[in-house]
């Protein structure tokens, strides 16, 4: 590039390196080609799941592309977790941990291979803000383009997305459903490759990256098997170029404006509460002072406008076919909800980005301004005596907004998925699943299998549940995850009893058991026996912060 010496010509140009063009030539290229600007291409392609089973086919348009811009792509694979299969089980407990691994596998192959520009091709709910990160700690020009949506399934006449799946499984249990009618709603509910179909963790970060500025605007939200994604995908080459000639590095775009616009996405979207979580760590990567009652902050002024899955009637394609996220992100702009001049990837400000966006006429899927679905958006920040660094909760038109009730406590989920399918949690009851945190999982297993159960057993109204571990995205109902500290470092959590009342209350932000000397309780305490002793969890359990802070490694 003019004027300024790019990274990989240290790795390629001059007689001392000789043997390394040699390797080059070897995969076919050519003198000239090695003249040009090398474009990294981390592919999180996996067979283990649909939502990124669709990525090794996306990338072939989108090397196209890189070429006919002028560079050389090189792609590179890195792993992936399933939330959705490992759901319930103590493989989930390797989910958050992959968010670490696969930045980190991201950022050694951009510094070793000295890539001039990064795409970051990502799908499933880990992978997508842990390609952010890593393209935040690089620091080259680059993207990060997100797989797509899976289609919604039809289930006698309505549409249908994994979170029914789950939900359907309680209701079998209290027999409200046949296990044929659960079997016939497995075979439909998942219908082609992508990720999640409702406005769970995957498209949640979707939309995060869209407005946020490191994904172009309209990419995202095209579903995964529409034939406009591969079009889509190769004129990304030019988008890249174009960022690698103006320098436009992810430390410019990701700004506390950037970020701020973001959370007020979410809140209006009805988000998943892992935002939370991945927004605090990529903040602290690029050095943004974003604290978690700052997310409370801005969903408190920004109305919910979109009536997305699970909270509402749609699925994420709908929202494509509605105007896509950039109908909602216009519509935050208009409102003053979001600041439009912030910068993007192409160049361009994100108000430029969403002009020319066209809404659907008569689409119900994103709210006019005038009559929002809630007054607030859906991430809610509670705090308390059980909960002194926080806790996260989503609401959404139909979510209860109090509750208090006898604590039933148990010390893995395991163990409270089993009294809910058995029918021991009765209307009034308040589930507590602690040691499940950051370090006490370790890994802050997501809790879908128990919520999900308590929703199709008909107690979604009635029961409510306090955790130190996390939710899907597709969690419905009063559940109030993320609490801390939490129960393994001895937070309050850690000295509840069963019976004790626990008050929660969203309009007062408050998350409380009644009547109980924690202290007192807590000096007779001693911390679990951890969970591993060797490998990848037992470094993990050592090295992770609080959930208040984004659950990031120590340095």
């Amino acid at each position: 590039m003019p004027g300024r010496e790019l990274p990989s010509r240290t790795l390629y140009q001059g007689r001392d390196r000789a043997a390394a063009r040699s390797f080059l030539h070897a995969i076919g290229l050519t003198n000239a080609d090695i003249d040009k600007p090398f474009v990294g291409v981390s592919n999180v392609w996996t067979e283990t799941m649909p939502c990124n089973f669709g990525l090794r086919d996306l990338a072939v348009p989108l090397k196209s592309g890189i070429r006919a811009a002028g560079a050389n792509p090189m792609e590179f694979n890195t792993i992936a977790i399933s939330d959705g299969i490992t759901m319930g089980t103590e493989g989930m407990k390797t989910s958050l941990v992959s968010r670490e691994v696969i930045a980190d596998s991201i950022e050694l192959v951009g510094r070793g291979h000295m890539f001039d520009a990064m795409c970051t091709l990502c799908a499933c709910d880990k992978t997508i803000p842990a390609s952010a990160i890593a393209l935040a700690r690089l620091d080259r020009p680059g993207l990060l383009l997100y797989g797509g949506s899976i289609m919604a399934g039809m289930f006698r006449g309505r549409q249908v997305a994994v979170g029914d799946v789950y939900e359907a499984i309680g209701a079998a249990a209290a027999g409200k459903i046949s296990d044929a009618d659960l079997a016939e709603l497995e075979g439909v509910a998942c219908p082609g490759a992508g990720a999640c179909g409702g406005q769970y963790t995957a498209n949640t970060m979707s939309m995060v990256m869209e407005v946020i500025g490191l994904s172009p605007v309209g990419f995202n939200s095209i579903p995964a098997m529409d034939p406009s994604k591969h079009r889509a995908a190769e004129t990304m080459g030019r988008v890249v170029m174009n960022a690698l000639e103006e320098d436009l590095r992810p430390s410019r775009i990701l700004t506390r404006l950037a970020f701020d616009n973001a959370i007020a996405a979410v809140a209006a979207s009805g988000g998943s509460t892992n935002a939370v979580l991945h927004l605090l760590a990529l903040a602290r990567e690029v050095g943004v002072d974003l604290a978690i009652d700052e997310i409370d902050r801005i969903s408190r002024r920004t109305p919910l406008l979109c009536d997305l899955k699970p909270g509402g009637r749609f699925a994420a394609v709908e929202l494509h076919r509605a105007g896509g996220i950039a109908l909602l992100t216009r519509r935050l702009i208009e409102g003053g909800y979001i600041d439009g001049d912030a910068l993007t990837v192409t160049g361009r400000s994100l108000g430029e980005e969403c002009e020319s966006v066209t809404e659907t006429a008569g689409q119900e899927v994103v709210a006019p301004l005038s009559r929002p679905l809630r007054a607030e958006g859906g991430l809610v920040v509670l705090r308390g005596n059980l909960a002194p660094d926080g806790a996260v909760v989503k609401i959404t038109q139909h979510t209860p907004t109090s509750h208090r009730g006898p604590a039933r406590v148990f010390n893995r989920e395991e163990d409270a998925f089993a009294a809910v399918y058995a029918g021991r949690i009765k209307p009034g009851d308040t589930v507590v699943i602690r040691y499940e945190g950051p370090k006490g999982g370790p890994g802050m297993r997501e809790m879908l299998q128990v919520t999900a159960a308590i929703v199709g057993e008909g107690l979604g109204d009635s029961v409510a549940m306090v955790t130190d571990g996390r939710f899907s995205g597709a969690t419905q109902g009063l559940m109030v995850g993320h609490v801390a500290p939490e129960a393994a470092v001895g937070g309050p959590l850690a000295a509840l009893e069963d019976g004790d009342v626990i008050v929660m209350d969203v309009d007062s932000r408050r998350l409380a058991v009644e009547g109980v000397d924690i202290e007192a309780r807590l000096k007779s305490w001693s911390p679990p026996e951890p969970h591993y002793r060797k490998g990848v969890l037992a470094r993990y359990a050592l090295l992770v912060g609080s959930a208040s802070e984004g659950a990031m490694l120590k340095p």
